[in-house]
C-alpha cells in the first residue's frame, strides 16, 4: 500500500495510507520507517536518515529524509566526547530555503520556520537521550543504530588561503579529532599523528576504523586517491589554484564518505561571473497579463557590471579559480560562453516587441520559459546566469508580495462593518492584482472572511465611474446563494445585485435578462449565478465582465468537466478565485485553477504534467521555482497563524443553507398537504400533538427521507444536507482539522458516520444515549489524540453535557433544536476551557422550508426574554392559527430544490 507522510495542524508528522492508490507490494524500507513513526515522531525521522532506501521513496518521505540527514550531518560533526553539546540551530535562511524546496504534500500549508525549528530540536533531544540511555559514546551508538553515519566528522580536511605565496595561494592539511581538551574544546591533530598514536598490531583495528572514510573517499575521487597513494594526505601541502579547485569540486563526495571538510566561506556562495538578465526596467503605459516587457543582457559579478577588459581577462584565464576584483571566483569559460550566447539570442528575438509577461514570470521564478525541465541536475543556465526584475517591474512585484503597503481604494462608509487588519490586507491585495488585470487566488482558511473581503472590493470598485466598469460576475455553488445574499444584505446593502438562478428569480425574469443582458444589467454591480447555470445561460459566456469571481473554486479542479470548460470561456478584465482548499498541495488542482486565473502561466496541461514529473528527478531545490512562480498570485492565511488568531473571535457562527433533493421536496410537499387536511376540526391538546408530530416529520425529511421513512436506505443523493456536509467536510479534511457533528436523532448517527467515512477516507466516532459511560471516556480520549479520528457524530442529548472535545475546531448542527440554549450547550463541547483553537459553528438550514422560517423567527425573538424561547420554537408554533402555521411550514419549491 502506498503511504504519505502528512503534516498535522499541530506541526507533527504522521504516516498514512494514500487514498485512491492501487494496492502495491509493501516496501520494506517504508514499513520500517512507519513502525518507527508509530513509536514517536523523532524515532521515525531518525529511521528515515539512518538507512538508505532501495528504491526512490515518495516525495514526502524523501523531503523529510533530507531534513533528517541535515541533522545527522551536523550531529556527526561533533567529535568523540562532545556528546552533550547540542547541534546548532538551523539558520533562518536555511529554514526559508527548506520550506521553498518542500514538495506538494498534505499538510504542507502548516510547514513554517517554527515547525522546522521545533522538529529539529525534538530530534536532537531524542537522539541525545537515546545516546545517554545506551551508555555508549556517539561513534559507537551511531555504529550500532546508523552504520551509514558512524564515522562522519572524525577526520577533517582543511583548505585555507595562503596569501604569502602568490604561486601557491592555498594550504591543505588533514586532521583528526581524538577527543575534547580539558577546557571542553575540540582539538584537531594532524592526521599523521594518528599513525603514531595507533601504531602497533594492538591498535590496528582502531586505525583502520579511523581511516575508513579516507579510503572510501579515495574510491570515489581520483584526486583523493592520488593523495592517498603518494602519502601526501598525511602532510601539510601548498596548492596552486588548479589543485584547490579540484579539491573543492570533490567536497560533496568527501562529505558523503564521512569526512568533515572545512574551506573558505566564499566557496559556499560560489562567486562566479554570471550573465545578468534584467526584465521590466522601463515603465509600461498599461500593465497586464498580456503586457510585453523590455529585456536586457549584461555580465556581472556580485551584482556589479563586468567591463570589457575584465571579461577579456576572464576568457584568457584557465578554468577554475581566478583572482579578480580582490576575490577568488569560479570560471568555466565554455559554460559561461554558452549561457551568454543563449541569452543574447533571446535578447535579439525580443528586441522589437519585448518578452511576454508569462515568460518573464517563469524566468524570474527559475522555471524555463518553455516549461521544459530535463531530468539532470540544474542546467548551466541556472548555474551561470540569473534573472532579476528591473526597477519598474520590481515595484509591481513588491506590491504582490507585500500588499500591506499598497495604495487601494477602500469601501468607506458603504461597508456596514469593520474589516479586521488581515482582511484590509486582503482587500488591498485583491484591489492591486485585479487592477493590474492579473488573476488572484484568495485561499484563506474557512471562517476568515473571504466573502467580506470580496464585498469590500466590490464596494470600492463601485466608486469608479459607471462607464469604466461593467457588472462583476460571481459564480458559486447553489448551496451558497443564500449565504451570499445574507452577507450582501448585512455588509453591503448598497450593492445592486442580480441573481441568475431560479431560487432567487422567476422564469420570466431570467428570460428577460437573457434576451437583453446589457440593458437589464446596466445599473447592476454584481451578478450572482451558479456553476450549473453557466451551462444553461450561455449569454453569460458572451458578456464582457468587469471581474469574474469564483467561490469554492475547487469546483473547477477537473479540467475535463463541462462546467470547468464553461468557466474558462468567461471574458473579464480580471479574475479572482476563492477557495479554502490548499491548492498548492494538489498540483493537478493547481494547474486547472491557474489555467482560469492566469492562462498560460503554467503552460498546457500536458506540458505542466511533464514538467512536474521531471521535477522529482532533479536534485536539491526541485520545487522552489514552481513555488516562486505561483506564490505571487496566492494569498493564504491560516487560523493557526499567530498574527491572525489574535484578531479573531473565539467562536464564530455561520449559517449553512442547503437545498432539497427531488425526493425530499416531494415528500415534504405531500406532508404539508396531509397536515392541512389533518388540522380540520382538530383542537386543544390533540392539535398541539399533531403539530409537534408534523414539525418532527419536517425536520426528518429535511435531514434525509430515510430519517422519516425508516427504510434504512440513506442514499446521499437524496439529501441536500448530505451534499452540503460533503462539500464542507472535504475542506475540513483537506486542512486535517476535526469536526463535531450534532443531530437530535439517534437513528441519524450511524448513517452520518458511514457517509463521513467516505469523505474523510477514515473511520470516525459516534456517541448516543446507548453508549456506556466507560466507553464514552475511551471515545473522548481517542478523539482528543493529535492523530485520532477526524470527526465525531453525536446525538444532541448525549453530547450536550459532560464532554470536553477541544480537539475540534468545527461544530456542525446537522439539524436544529430550535432552542438557542440547547444548541449553545452542545457547541460548548468544543468551545470551552482548554480550547486553543478558534471554533467555527455551522448551522444547517434547508431553504424554502420550515427550517429557514423558524430560523428567521428565532432571529427576531432572540433579543427578547430568554424564557420566551425556553420551550423551543415548537411551542410557539403550536399556538399559531391554521393559516399562519401552514404558511410557515409550506414549501417554496424554487428556493428549496437544489
Amino acid at each position: 500500500m502506498s503511504h504519505i507522510l502528512l503534516l498535522l495542524p499541530s506541526g507533527r508528522l504522521f504516516p498514512r495510507e494514500k487514498r485512491g492508490e492501487e494496492v502495491q507490494e509493501p516496501d520494506p524500507w517504508i514499513q520500517k520507517v512507519i513502525r518507527a513513526f508509530n513509536a514517536c515522531q523523532e524515532s521515525g525521522l531518525f529511521a528515515l536518515a539512518a538507512t538508505r532506501p532501495e528504491t526512490p521513496p515518495p516525495s514526502s518521505f524523501r523531503f523529510w529524509r533530507e531534513f533528517a540527514c541535515r541533522y545527522l550531518t551536523e550531529l556527526c560533526r561533533t567529535p568523540e566526547g562532545a556528546d552533550s553539546e547540542s547541534v546548532p540551530n538551523l539558520p533562518l535562511s536555511e529554514t526559508e530555503k527548506i520550506i521553498l524546496e518542500a514538495p506538494p504534500m498534505q499538510g504542507g500549508e502548516y510547514l513554517n520556520a517554527e515547525v522546522l525549528e521545533r522538529t529539529w530540536h525534538g530530534l536532537d533531544e531524542w537522539v541525545r537521550s537515546e545516546i545517554a540511555s545506551s551508555g555508549m559514546g556517539l561513534a559507537d551508538w551511531l555504529q550500532r543504530r546508523a552504520p551509514l553515519w558512524h564515522q562522519v566528522g572524525r577526520v577533517c580536511f582543511h583548505l585555507a588561503e595562503n596569501k604569502n605565496q602568490p604561486e601557491y595561494p592555498f594550504a591543505f592539511l588533514s586532521t583528526y579529532a581524538p577527543r575534547l581538551s580539558r577546557a571542553g574544546r575540540v582539538q584537531y591533530q594532524p592526521l599523521s599523528r594518528a599513525l603514531k598514536e595507533y601504531a602497533g598490531v594492538r591498535n590496528k583495528k582502531v586505525l583502520i576504523k579511523l581511516l575508513s572514510p579516507v579510503h572510501l573517499a579515495s574510491e570515489k575521487s581520483t584526486f583523493i586517491r592520488e593523495l592517498v597513494d603518494s602519502g601526501d594526505v598525511f602532510q601539510p601541502l601548498a596548492w596552486t589554484p588548479e589543485e584547490a579547485y579540484r579539491f573543492l569540486k570533490e567536497v560533496p563526495s568527501l562529505e558523503a564518505s564521512g569526512i568533515l571538510v572545512r574551506f573558505p566561506d566564499w566557496w559556499r556562495k560560489r562567486p562566479r561571473p554570471r550573465v545578468s538578465v534584467t526584465i521590466g526596467e522601463k515603465k509600461k503605459g498599461r500593465f497586464g497579463a498580456d503586457a510585453m516587457l523590455d529585456f536586457k543582457v549584461e555580465l556581472a559579478l556580485d551584482g556589479r557590471k563586468i567591463t570589457v577588459t575584465e571579461w577579456k581577462k576572464l576568457m584568457e584565464a584557465d578554468d577554475g579559480l581566478v583572482f579578480i576584483k580582490g576575490q577568488w571566483i569560479e570560471v568555466d569559460r565554455e559554460k559561461l560562453s554558452s549561457v551568454l550566447e543563449h541569452w543574447k539570442r533571446v535578447e535579439k528575438k525580443t528586441a522589437e516587441g519585448g518578452i511576454s509577461f508569462v515568460e518573464s514570470m517563469r524566468l524570474l521564478a527559475g522555471v524555463p520559459a518553455d516549461m521544459q525541465a530535463d531530468g539532470s541536475t540544474k542546467d548551466a543556465s541556472c548555474e551561470w546566469s540569473y534573472v532579476n526584475p528591473g526597477r519598474w517591474l520590481s515595484e509591481i512585484l513588491a506590491g504582490l508580495r507585500d500588499p500591506n503597503n499598497v495604495e487601494a481604494a477602500m469601501p468607506g462608509r458603504s461597508f456596514r462593518g469593520k474589516l479586521r487588519s488581515y482582511q484590509k490586507v486582503g482587500h488591498k491585495w485583491l484591489w492591486f492584482l485585479s487592477g493590474l488585470g492579473l488573476g488572484a487566488c484568495l485561499a484563506d482558511d474557512m471562517g476568515l472572511g473571504k466573502t467580506v473581503q470580496v464585498l469590500s472590493l466590490l464596494l470600492a470598485r463601485k466608486k469608479a465611474p459607471r462607464k469604466t466598469r461593467g457588472p462583476t460576475l460571481l459564480v458559486l455553488p447553489a448551496s451558497l446563494l443564500a449565504n451570499w445574499k445574507a452577507e450582501i444584505r448585512r455588509f453591503a446593502p448598497s450593492l445592486k445585485a442580480r441573481f441568475i438562478h431560479r431560487s432567487e428569480s422567476t422564469t420570466a425574469e431570467l428570460h428577460a435578462v437573457a434576451a437583453d443582458p446589457c440593458k437589464k444589467l446596466k445599473n447592476v454591480d454584481v451578478v450572482l449565478t451558479t456553476y450549473g447555470m453557466l451551462l444553461r445561460q450561455k449569454w453569460m459566456l458572451e458578456m464582457d465582465w468587469d471581474r469574474v469571481i469564483l467561490d469554492e473554486a475547487q469546483a473547477i479542479k477537473n479540467p475535463a468537466a463541462r462546467q470547468t470548460r464553461a468557466v474558462k470561456k468567461l471574458k473579464s478584465r480580471a479574475r479572482i478565485a476563492l477557495t479554502g482548499t490548499p491548492v498548492e498541495n494538489r498540483l493537478s488542482d493547481l494547474w486547472s485553477i491557474f489555467d482560469f486565473l492566469c492562462p498560460g502561466l503554467l503552460g498546457s496541461a500536458s506540458r505542466f504534467k511533464n514538467y512536474v514529473k521531471n521535477l522529482d528527478r532533479l536534485q536539491g531545490g526541485r520545487y522552489t521555482p514552481l513555488r516562486n512562480l505561483v506564490q505571487p498570485y496566492i494569498l493564504r492565511r491560516l487560523k493557526t497563524d499567530k498574527s491572525i488568531i489574535s484578531d479573531l473571535p473565539d467562536k464564530m457562527e455561520v449559517k449553512a443553507f442547503c437545498g432539497l433533493a427531488d425526493k425530499q421536496a416531494a415528500l415534504y410537499k405531500r406532508s404539508v398537504e396531509e397536515l392541512a387536511s389533518a388540522l380540520n376540526g382538530t383542537a386543544g391538546m390533540k392539535r398541539r400533538g399533531l403539530v409537534l408530530t408534523y414539525l418532527m416529520r419536517f425536520k426528518q425529511i429535511c435531514n434525509h427521507p430515510s430519517n422519516f421513512l425508516q427504510d434504512g436506505e440513506y442514499d446521499s443523493a437524496d439529501s441536500g444536507k448530505f451534499d452540503r456536509l460533503k462539500n464542507l467536510c472535504e475542506e475540513i479534511a483537506s486542512r486535517q482539522e476535526k469536526v463535531l457533528v450534532f443531530t437530535q436523532f439517534k437513528e441519524m448517527t450511524e448513517p452520518l458516520v458511514s457517509f463521513l467515512a467516505e469523505v474523510f477516507g477514515r473511520e470516525g466516532l459516534t456517541l448516543h444515549g446507548g453508549i456506556t459511560v466507560r466507553k464514552r471516556k475511551k471515545l473522548i480520549d481517542l478523539f482528543q489524540k493529535d492523530d485520532g479520528p477526524p470527526y465525531f457524530v453525536l446525538s444532541l442529548k448525549a453530547g450536550g453535557t459532560g464532554l470536553n472535545l477541544t480537539a475540534a475546531s468545527h461544530v456542525i448542527h446537522f439539524d436544529r433544536w430550535w432552542n438557542p440554549a440547547v444548541e449553545n450547550q452542545a457547541t460548548d463541547r468544543a468551545f470551552r476551557i482548554g480550547q486553543k483553537k478558534n471554533v467555527l459553528v455551522h448551522k444547517f438550514i434547508c431553504r424554502g422550508t420550515v427550517e429557514e422560517k423558524i430560523d428567521e423567527l428565532i432571529e427576531e425573538k432572540i433579543a427578547l426574554a430568554e424564557d420566551l424561547l425556553g420551550g423551543g420554537a415548537e411551542t410557539l408554533l403550536t399556538e399559531m392559527n391554521d393559516k399562519d402555521l401552514l404558511r410557515l411550514v409550506s414549501l417554496n419549491i424554487d428556493r428549496a430544490t437544489i
